[in-house]
């Protein structure tokens, strides 16, 4: 199962593994979340919506909806993946 931004906890720390361009504004792509940029949950607002998130040194509030389009590797993934290559 694929991981997604809004599946980050605060403080966690992901690599944008793929976005799909058609979906999310082009103000995100603008700012830099493209595949290979890292991505920080800083904060989440009381009622789950929006999430403050930081990308390519810019600070964004992003709504949960586009957050689970933007999928993401974390170094757990990458570990779990590592692991089952390994075992195949």
């Amino acid at each position: 199962m694929s991981k997604t931004v809004a599946d980050l906890k605060i403080g966690e720390k992901g690599t944008i593994k793929e976005v799909c361009l058609n979906d999310i504004p082009l103000k995100l792509v603008e700012m830099g979340c493209m595949p290979g940029k890292e991505i920080t949950l800083k904060q989440i607002a009381p009622l789950n919506d929006p999430l403050y998130i930081t990308v390519n040194g810019s600070h964004l509030a992003i709504r949960k909806d586009i957050a689970k389009l933007i999928q993401i590797d974390t170094p757990e993934n990458k570990q779990q993946n590592l692991c089952e290559t390994v075992k195949s």
